[in-house]
């Protein structure tokens, strides 16, 4: 699928070719392709009409540096990662960027949030650019505030789970394990599309020579970077906190199971010795002969037993 945007005014808005233009046309007007899963005609008809060839799976995923952000005689390539939600959880998507002197080609394979609200805002003639390479650094501008969003929603349900943890009495902790092990995932991921962000923005500031503003832009979202750097490792440290004392809860529940279940065996071992001495067949057993023998067997069994219990009910073990 082919999303084609133009810029006019010094403001992205989305083209809607007819169905009677050419591809070829429609790539040829675009400032701005953005391209989602594109099948094999629309592959074909970029990678003639732009001059390029298109990077397959295995070239996005690269993770050397030299790999993910270059200069070519195509344009200057940028690999980036994006965050893409997936049933509750994160994962991480490597959207291409490939930038040239009038066209900025994005391809991805996913839907992602990031676009879907750059796509939103330029319906609305909400986004102010000159030329694709300020739409490239207005993509980054804001993908390092959704991360700082995603990065606000984590705080907010840590706060959330760690007062269930700490102040419930009936809570699951089971069930927070599996929760704090979701938002420790996403915070990981979050870092790493951070990392990525800000050495493509390293590169960015390096090779192309951008105007003072965009340069300006770009810093101000390095500084970001930083400080959201920083809040990540608070969120970690904030995460350990509460799986810590998760756990230390846990093993507190299987503690006290393990000593209900050491006292019941303490208590019944004297009666089971009482039990035993009299369950044996000897000829000469004086209580044999007892007429109370039976009675004074029993009595000494629940003495036995009941002893030991307040005992521990005397010393607060129970």
């Amino acid at each position: 699928m082919l999303r084609f945007f133009s810029i006019e005014h010094g403001v992205i808005s989305e083209m809607e070719p007819s169905t009677d233009t050419p591809i070829e046309i429609a790539i040829k007007n675009a400032h701005w392709i953005d391209t989602i899963n594109p099948t094999e005609e629309e592959r074909v008809a970029l990678a003639n009409t732009l001059n390029i060839t298109l990077p397959g799976a295995d070239d996005v995923e690269e993770i050397e540096a030299s790999s993910r952000c270059f200069i070519d005689s195509e344009g200057l390539h940028v690999h980036a990662l994006f965050m893409s939600p997936n049933d509750g959880r994160f994962n991480t998507v490597t959207v291409a960027c490939l930038l040239q002197k009038n066209c900025l080609l994005t391809i991805r394979d996913d839907e992602l949030a990031d676009f879907r609200l750059l796509r939103l805002r330029a319906r609305k003639g909400q986004v102010a650019c000159d030329n694709p390479k300020q739409l490239l650094v207005t993509l980054f501008d804001q993908k390092v505030e959704n991360h700082a969003d995603m990065l606000e929603d984590m705080h907010h349900q840590l706060e959330k789970l760690s007062a269930y943890v700490l102040e419930e009495e009936d809570s699951d902790l089971e069930e927070a394990v599996s929760r704090i092990s979701r938002l420790e995932d996403a915070n990981g991921k979050v870092r790493l599309c951070l990392m990525d962000t800000q050495r493509n923005i390293s590169f960015l500031m390096r090779h192309v020579g951008v105007q003072s503003e965009e340069r300006e832009t770009l810093r101000e979202v390095t500084r970001d970077i930083e400080t959201l750097m920083s809040h990540c490792a608070f969120l970690f440290d904030k995460v350990n906190f509460l799986m810590d004392s998760t756990q230390g809860f846990i093993n507190i529940e299987q503690n006290q199971i393990i000593k209900t279940f050491s006292i019941a065996s303490v208590v019944f071992l004297p009666p089971t010795v009482v039990a035993s001495v009299y369950g044996m067949n000897f000829n000469n057993m004086p209580e044999l002969n007892w007429a109370w023998g039976y009675p004074f067997a029993i009595a000494i069994m629940l003495l036995s037993g009941f002893a030991p219990y307040l005992f521990f009910k005397h010393k607060g073990w129970l």
